[in-house]
């Protein structure tokens, strides 16, 4: 890795802690830029305003979930379990919520479509890849598998982001997500336990 790069990466990774520890309103580029050592000239070589910091913090975080959704499709978990883990892999970990709210929030509507469009693009191709060996396997029976994917992900977002919902929402969310890859009836049951227990805990 390149010096500029590194310095790059230093930065984001400062600006990611505190985020999570002080907020993302709470923190400012000044604290950033006195916790890293540098003077202001180069803060704003890498990173033109909080924005772009931000920005480039969610990127980071992207990467890294993508990057354990891969571990994740090369593992020889069952499928059903295989397809539920990438799924959850690709969420803000717990201690990252923070961060994520704020993306989600109405001002940074652009922001969050723009990331949210590129975290689709990233894991269509991983979860198709599982449809497919699911396929192939018998426990799934469908086409158009990629558009397929897509619906799981807009239900998941749209269920699941806010932990807003109910015991019956999640047990419609399974029999939806058994309907549309062809599964039969129960293949995906543990699911309910995953995300209703994670609520109790």
């Amino acid at each position: 890795m390149k010096k500029g790069e590194q310095r790059k990466q230093e930065l984001l990774k400062i600006a990611y802690r505190m985020f999570i520890e002080k907020g993302y309103d709470n923190t400012s580029i000044d604290e950033i830029i006195a916790e890293a050592g540098i003077a202001k000239g180069t803060y704003y070589y890498y990173f033109p305003s909080k924005e772009d910091t931000l920005e480039a913090v969610i990127d980071m975080m992207i990467n890294e979930e993508v990057a354990r959704a891969k571990e994740v499709v090369a593992s020889p978990m069952p499928i059903p379990q295989k397809l539920a883990a990438v799924i959850y892999s690709l969420r803000p970990g717990q201690e990252e919520q923070n961060i994520a709210k704020v993306v989600e929030s109405n001002e940074n509507i652009v922001l969050h479509d723009k990331l949210n469009k590129r975290l689709i693009a990233e894991a269509v191709p991983l979860l198709s890849s599982i449809v497919r060996e699911g396929n192939e396997t018998g426990v799934f029976n469908c086409e158009q598998i990629e558009e397929r994917v897509k619906m799981i992900l807009i239900i998941c977002s749209g269920l699941f982001d806010e932990d807003d919902f109910t015991e019956n929402e999640v047990t419609a969310f399974i029999d939806v997500t058994e309907k549309i890859f062809g599964a039969q009836p129960g293949t995906m049951s543990f699911i309910s336990g995953l995300i209703l227990g994670g609520l109790e805990q």
